[in-house]
């Protein structure tokens, strides 16, 4: 099964690296949802909730705005902040 690269980084510090199966977030032009295989992407990300399905579970972030890319099955988010409570680490 393929999975996906993820960095969620904020401003100030590297919140979570590792791989997930599917990524979801709002942007700018409505929700997205990442798969592996998934074309190469960039997104102007708005304020909201960022899910990571990754290790059986659901990671969850909370971030003001930011960008997302998407590039070969790898997954960059950066933030200026990030609410990584629920990120369960």
């Amino acid at each position: 099964m393929s999975t996906l690269q993820v960095e969620l980084v904020a401003a100030d510090r590297k919140v979570w690296e590792g791989e997930a199966t599917q990524v979801s977030a709002r942007s700018i032009d409505g929700d997205l949802g990442i798969l592996p295989g998934h074309t190469p992407i960039l997104a102007v990300l708005v304020e909201g909730d960022v899910r990571i399905h990754a290790e059986g579970a659901v990671r969850s972030a909370h971030i003001d705005t930011g960008f997302l890319s998407v590039n070969k099955d790898v997954v960059t988010i950066v933030a200026e902040d990030v609410d990584a409570s629920k990120l369960g680490l």
